[in-house]
């Protein structure tokens, strides 16, 4: 072979790895130049901190154990992403509420095959477009219609439990799941998969995979190429997953509308149909019926935000739902006022069916919830992306640097949170609660990407979970049981949520 070109053909990717490490090298200067007084991991040249970060077990507590141990505001990178990782409520404040912090990071893009750009994934003019035109959705006329809903599909989940009853370990998160699916379906599209009968169903199974897989493609670094992707496993997995999933969806959205169109005055939420029961108006519906610039939606755009929908409203509340039973079994005094509030609302019959005026009543419960979502916040790390260069304070944050806010790691410092590890729900007394920073707590999110059915989800969870409290005592199945924590898209419990149930004597 000619000396020239094998020495070529060895030169090559020796000068690309230097020109690349150079640009590297020049960026992480040129964002962090200012920075010199913020702390952070020694990244390597090109990968960054992308070893420490490549576990699907331990990023997260990587995220977490940084911020103990260089402080509420760390500086790192992965690979060509420089990231600024910040858990402090003052400068939580200004990212949430600037425009220059609005659009969401860089690793949301993996969530863009099956949600397109819904109001998870959107930005600019299409997001303020949406959130304008989703918000009267969650008008609390609109939400009160779901309460039956929920009582039915309570009512299931309690049947199925009592089926555990005796067993002196049981993973409660299966049963919270498929009720939580079921209660997600009728209330987005006004249709049932039936979950909690029939478990094995394709579009479960869907939904699964593709959990798995965003969270993959995040973490390892040939997944983040498409051209690269395409050639794995995974990506033919995904294929088969969407097809499900948009098939289901989109299936749904061309019935109701043809439905729609041959009788309007059915989606009129004063329609009684041929039984006298009131016309139950879905997330869809709503959808069906808007317009945006005077056009309607497009079976496309209106698929996105029920994809979004059913994403955002299925797997958070279940989880949630899961940490808090498990909480409650391992602190019965909690659990006995519980009680004492549900007994003040039911009085002599635990059994009749919840209203929506008695879940206003469930303040306690209410408080418990919150306190499981501080401790277990569902969505336990958001990413920004910056649009422009800002200052805020001493930070000078350049264009494009990815911003991550931790609630796990902000919601159990013990300057905003005293024993942040303790399950103590009168911290969300009116009165506690004024005494901290707003942005101390970001369970849902806050500022102008809040979570949008935040009040969705708080109904569905103190009804279900009163329903349950009502008809059993929820026990410590194995007292050195500890959580495992792990992070997919969603926290949750790696190694299961073991509770034990016994029939309630009311």
């Amino acid at each position: 072979m000619d000396p020239i070109l094998l020495g070529a053909i060895f030169i090559t990717p020796i000068a690309a790895i230097i020109i690349i490490g150079l640009i590297w090298y020049q960026k992480w200067n040129y964002t962090f130049k200012d920075l010199q007084h913020i702390k952070g991991p020694t990244p390597l040249p090109i990968v960054g901190n992308m070893s420490e970060l490549g576990d699907p077990t331990k990023i997260f507590w990587q995220l977490f154990n940084w911020q103990i141990q260089y402080g509420n505001i760390v500086k790192g990178c992965y690979g060509m992403d420089m990231l600024l990782l910040i858990s402090e409520p003052e400068y939580l404040e200004f990212i949430c509420t600037s425009q220059s912090t609005l659009p969401k990071g860089i690793f949301y893009r993996y969530l863009h095959k099956w949600l397109s750009f819904g109001l998870l994934t959107s930005k600019g003019k299409k997001w303020h477009q949406r959130r304008k035109m989703i918000t009267p959705a969650y008008h609390f006329k609109i939400l009160e219609q779901f309460v039956e809903v929920f009582e039915k599909n309570g009512n299931i989940l309690v049947e199925k439990l009592r089926g555990e009853v005796g067993n002196p370990s049981f993973d409660v998160n299966i049963y919270l799941t498929l009720c939580a699916l079921d209660s997600i379906n009728e209330t987005a599209m006004g249709t049932s998969v039936d979950a909690q009968n029939n478990s094995n169903t394709d579009y479960i199974r869907a939904i699964k995979e593709m959990n798995r897989i965003v969270v993959d493609r995040t973490i390892q670094p040939h997944k983040h190429f498409d051209f690269l992707y395409q050639f794995t496993n995974d990506y033919k997995i995904e294929q088969k997953c969407l097809k499900i999933l948009h098939s289901y969806t989109l299936s749904i959205i061309e019935s109701r509308r043809q439905e729609l169109l041959n009788n309007p005055s059915r989606f009129d939420s004063k329609y009684v149909d041929e039984f006298g029961m009131k016309k139950r108006i879905a997330f869809l519906d709503l959808l069906l019926q808007s317009t945006i610039d005077g056009k309607p939606l497009s079976n496309e755009d209106i698929r996105e935000e029920v994809d979004t929908f059913m994403f955002e409203g299925h797997d958070t509340v279940s989880t949630c739902m899961s940490f808090w039973m498990y909480l409650i079994s391992k602190h019965p005094e909690v659990e006995a006022k519980l009680l004492a509030e549900q007994r003040e609302i039911f009085g002599d019959d635990p059994k009749r069916p919840t209203t929506y005026l008695d879940l206003q009543k469930m303040h306690y419960m209410e408080m418990t919830v919150k306190e499981t979502l501080r401790l277990y916040p569902s969505v336990p790390f958001m990413m920004r992306d910056t649009l422009e260069d800002f200052t805020f304070r001493d930070l000078s944050v350049k264009k494009g640097t990815q911003i991550l806010m931790l609630p796990f790691y902000l919601h159990r410092r013990a300057d905003l949170y005293p024993e942040p590890e303790k399950f103590i729900p009168e911290r969300f007394t009116a009165e506690n609660m004024s005494k901290r920073h707003p942005f101390a707590y970001l369970a849902f999110s806050a500022g102008y990407r809040n979570c949008i059915g935040q009040k969705f989800a708080m109904i569905e969870l103190k009804s279900t979970l009163s329903k349950v409290l009502r008809s059993f005592n929820i026990c410590s199945a194995v007292p050195e049981h500890n959580l495992v924590i792990k992070s997919e898209i969603i926290l949750a419990a790696g190694n299961g949520y073991k509770i034990q149930l016994k029939n309630r004597t009311w």
